[in-house]
């Protein structure tokens, strides 16, 4: 497989299934005092959300697809920062196991810059987990700039 042989598409409720099997993946990264049944209960709720708001005003959602097969998507909304300005936000961003570094990640998080650059939208923001150094690293790549950090202390019993 080539990136050449990927399509990047719209999202269509037949891909359902095939998102949903992606959510799992989402869960690598989260740091390690995290409930694991918690954060993969989360991330199937967010891959779930985003395939049922694809396609409502000021959201998107984006298939990479080899054939038949899903090896990837993207969703994208609109989303107030607390300055009040208007960006476009990357909810979720999953590749298909087997599929890393082939370019897939790259291409979809271009379709959701190329979403928001089309609502006249200046920045596309993004949030991953602190622990995820394969994926902070790939932000960096693609010139992202880390903005906020959040600082968590365990205070009672676990």
């Amino acid at each position: 497989m080539t990136s050449a042989d990927i399509l990047i598409r719209e999202y269509s409720p037949a891909d359902r299934e095939a998102v949903l099997a992606l959510a799992p993946r989402l869960t690598e990264g989260v740091a390690p005092w995290r409930d694991p049944a918690a954060v993969l209960a989360a991330v199937q709720g967010w891959i779930a959300s985003a395939t049922q708001t694809a396609r409502q005003p000021g959201h998107a959602t984006y298939v990479a697809a080899l054939g038949e097969q899903v090896v990837g998507v993207v969703a994208v909304t609109e989303r107030t920062h607390f300055s009040g300005q208007v960006d476009a936000y990357v909810g979720e961003l999953v590749t298909a196991a087997g599929c890393e570094r082939r370019g897939i990640a790259r291409r979809l998080m271009a379709a959701a810059e190329a979403w928001g650059a089309e609502r006249g939208l200046s920045f596309l923001t993004l949030e991953t987990g602190a622990a995820n150094h394969t994926a902070r690293a790939f932000y960096a790549a693609l010139g992202y700039t880390e903005e906020d950090v959040r600082l968590t202390k365990p205070i009672g019993p676990r």
